[in-house]
């Protein structure tokens, strides 16, 4: 089964968190908060402005994302445990450092 956001909805999987902290501690599950990166599955067309225009979205599918601890919608869709969010839920994109080095 494929899937479609509407207007400015994007479908974003979870990107799992670290089972260790950088100084070697492992962090059981019941201590562990939900990641707030992710990654775009799915972007719908974009939203239309007051003259009817369409306004594309500005992220992509396969984009890495940081979203707030409460955004979005949880659903399971296909047995995966996916969030559909709006864009403005999103706070940004985060960049690949080889790219961000070639640009340097």
């Amino acid at each position: 089964m494929t899937f479609r956001p509407l207007h400015d909805r994007v479908l974003v999987r979870r990107v799992e968190a670290e089972e260790k902290t950088a100084g070697g501690i492992i962090i059981p599950d019941t201590a562990k908060e939900k990641p707030q990166e992710g990654e775009v599955i799915a972007v719908g067309p974009g939203a239309r402005d007051e003259s009817g225009k369409l306004a594309p979205l500005d992220v992509e599918v396969g984009d890495r994302i940081l979203f707030g601890k409460w955004s979005g919608t949880e659903i399971r869709l296909n047995g995966e445990d996916l969030l559909i969010m709006k864009e403005s839920d999103v706070m940004g994109v985060i960049q690949a450092e080889a790219a961000m080095q070639k640009a340097a």
